[in-house]
């Protein structure tokens, strides 16, 4: 996915979180940034660590971060 939006937006710059390309899931097209499955960056996190520690981690490290206007969009997409 971020191979054909970079493609698609070739004159945009986008922030990436490191570790977490298959978890793009789109473009906020208003402010240019990456749109990142909660769903599938906790599915990235538990190939090294439990349910409990994944969580823990991306809502404490990952997803509380402020990187500045181009920071990610984490979309919340598990409502079983």
């Amino acid at each position: 996915m971020i191979d054909k939006i970079i493609d698609y937006y070739e004159d945009e710059s986008f922030l990436k979180v490191n570790g977490f390309d298959e978890a793009i899931i789109g473009v906020d097209t208003t402010q240019m940034r990456l749109v990142y499955s909660v769903t599938k960056c906790l599915q990235v996190l538990m190939i090294t660590m439990s349910e409990e520690d994944a969580i823990e981690h991306f809502f404490f490290n990952i997803s509380d971060a402020y990187l500045g206007e181009k920071t990610p969009v984490w979309c919340y997409d598990n409502f079983e």
